[in-house]
């Protein structure tokens, strides 16, 4: 089984790491050995001065009285509140950089005025007013969503959400109220002595699923769409090999877009480019990583300029050691804590642009203010080039390794794709041509293998089966870097799915975008419901997490069965110490919802176990198999 990556890219910059003798994520995995089995399923806590508190034979319940079930989903609920949490962060940061471009005080501008005017609609803002009126009074309802009491049903909900889910989730009371509101009450439920009911605490995760995705994720993708335009298809490049070290190299890495967007357009700018070349650069060039690189590969066209995506998380430490990066500058979430030991070996400066985010020995840390963006960019660049001066004539070991990919595959995209409607790929569908659709929405973990191997394999699986797979967060970045996000991808497909990407011109998996996306995703098979006036739960769709890594993806995870899906997940969540946690989760929540996770780390049977489902939706609307 390959332990470290299915990039050859990776590969060969690991062995540069290794031969450097630097500390490094592929091998701090291995020395971590074997895991603590209590911790691996879910049954020790540590929240009180009782414990630490181990579920055994020999004592069913920790020293307060919580018992497995109680005890693993608790666990669990944190993981949701962190992810929800950091949502809600990057929604509120959208909200106020929305305002304060619209009061002209960022070097940013309104992109998208139809999208401007489709979410004061949905908030229920009258729209005869000026953009500038128009945008702060969206900008004061993101605040207000963020905002709502958990006592009040969100009005978001009521606005994005399908009429047959809104009822069934009243009816089960997990219709939520705001984000930041419902992560109190989880919080506060978690606390010892609190709630230690499994049942009650897996509702409110639930609710604190659909409060996230409405309240913060639709939100915050379509403030974003307004500031810097909705994703249309175009070719990039990724890969470590559009790093080039004979240029001045500014990476913007996180998930937020704000730093990178301002970074881009100060970058164009002819003094900059010519202050790069006078310290001996051939420019100044601005490279994407991980999802703030994915934000941005959706929506900007690639020049010389700005080159294109490095490739997800595990690529940080491959990327900074091709010596050629002189600024890593790092936003909201994903950056590992040992990378200020890089800066000396590898010649770069490791600076932090979010107040979240602080790693030991940085050389600075410059936090991102709406109206500092543009000097705040500039300063970055002026880091950069005194960086270069530094490292100039110094060994660099460049990847050769480039790869295209086709991206920004948003909702409104397809819908283009498909002539403005959606009903050539109900067409397809209805007829059996495609079986289904599955959301690819994944991180990237070592814990069952190498970097993006599993994430690969049951996409290639999926797309054989004449399934089409759309593809966010670092898992789309595996896709497009491991090639399937190119139209000669289609030679992998199932003769449906390729009949289809032949028709229209389009690859076997469609680039969507970041984690965040979920929300966008989440309306698009909204839309598939309406069409065909079902509910959700009804359709040929499902959900899989191959490579689910940290707290975003619980939450994501937890959505998704909220609204319905069969949900695959990969690695083992911490919870399988917990019997009936785990048929909750897997089982019964079926009955309740219409969604349920599914555990399966072998991506073979993973993508049996969806085409299965898929079929079995198929059968029920009376579809051909």
């Amino acid at each position: 089984m390959e332990t470290i990556s299915a990039h050859q890219s990776v590969k060969e910059q690991y062995n540069i790491l290794k031969k450097d003798g630097m500390s490094n994520t592929f091998d701090r995995a291995i020395a971590q050995g074997k895991r603590c089995s209590f911790c691996e399923q879910g049954i020790s806590c540590q929240l009180c001065s009782n414990g630490p508190c181990r579920i055994k034979p020999s004592a069913e319940r920790g020293v307060c009285g919580i018992d497995a079930d109680g005890m693993a989903m608790r666990n669990f609920m944190f993981l949701n509140t962190m992810g929800t949490a950091t949502y809600t962060f990057h929604a509120k940061t959208v909200a106020k950089t929305l305002k304060a471009t619209a009061l002209g005080k960022t070097p940013f501008q309104i992109k998208d005025e139809a999208k401007l005017l489709a979410l004061a609609e949905k908030f229920g803002i009258k729209t005869d007013k000026s953009t500038k009126e128009l945008a702060i009074a969206v900008a004061d309802a993101m605040m207000a969503g963020i905002n709502a009491d958990s006592d009040d049903e969100l009005s978001n909900v009521l606005a994005f959400a399908p009429k047959q889910r809104i009822e069934v989730w009243r009816k089960l009371g997990i219709l939520p109220g705001g984000p930041l509101n419902e992560v109190m009450d989880a919080v506060s439920s978690t606390m010892t002595n609190m709630d230690g009911d499994y049942v009650s605490l897996a509702k409110k995760a639930l609710r604190l699923g659909i409060s996230c995705i409405y309240g913060s994720q639709i939100p915050l993708e379509m403030g974003q769409d307004i500031l810097f335009g909705t994703p249309q298809p175009h070719a990039v490049n990724v890969d470590l090999g559009i790093i080039d070290p004979a240029y001045v190299n500014v990476v913007a890495n996180g998930h937020e877009p704000f730093i990178g967007a301002a970074l881009i357009k100060t970058a164009h700018e002819a003094a900059n480019q010519e202050k790069a070349k006078k310290a001996g650069a051939k420019g100044l060039r601005i490279i994407g990583s991980i999802e703030t690189g994915q934000e941005l590969v959706q929506r900007y066209n690639i020049d010389d300029v700005f080159v294109g995506l490095t490739g997800n998380w595990l690529s940080i430490e491959p990327a900074l050691a091709t010596g050629g990066i002189d600024v890593f500058a790092m936003d909201m979430n994903c950056s590992p804590p040992d990378l200020g030991s890089y800066q000396e070996k590898y010649n770069t400066s490791i600076v932090s642009v979010s107040k979240l985010v602080n790693v030991p020995g940085m050389k600075d840390q410059i936090i991102y203010k709406p109206d500092q963006a543009a000097a705040q960019a500039q300063k970055l660049i002026d880091m950069g080039i005194e960086n270069f001066k530094k490292r100039k004539g110094k060994a660099t070991n460049p990847s050769s390794r480039k790869q295209n990919a086709i991206v920004g595959f948003s909702a409104e995209a397809c819908i283009s794709a498909l002539g403005g409607t959606l009903e050539p790929l109900l067409d397809v569908i209805k007829k059996g041509t495609l079986k289904g659709v599955v959301a690819l929405v994944s991180c990237s973990t070592l814990r069952d293998g190498g970097q993006d191997v599993n994430t690969l394999k049951i996409a290639r699986e999926l797309i054989k089966r004449d399934i089409l797979v759309i593809s966010a967060g670092c898992g789309n970045a595996a896709l497009q870097v491991g090639g399937l996000t190119t139209l000669e991808a289609k030679a992998e497909a199932g003769p449906g799915l390729k009949a289809v990407c032949e028709l229209l011109k389009i690859p076997p998996v469609l680039s969507f975008g970041t984690c965040t996306d979920t929300g966008r995703i989440a309306l698009l098979v909204t839309a598939i419901a309406e069409a065909l006036n079902v509910d959700t739960k009804d359709l040929p769709v499902a959900v899989t997490a191959p490579t689910y890594m940290e707290q975003k993806a619980t939450i994501d995870g937890v959505f998704a069965v909220a609204f319905g899906l069969y949900t695959h997940v990969a690695p083992l969540p911490p919870v399988a110490g917990a019997p009936r946690l785990v048929k909750l989760l897997t089982q019964d929540i079926e009955g309740l919802t219409g969604g349920k996770f599914a555990v399966e780390t072998d991506m073979v049977e993973a993508a049996k176990g969806i085409e299965a489902h898929i079929m079995k939706k198929r059968a029920a609307l009376g579809l051909p198999a």
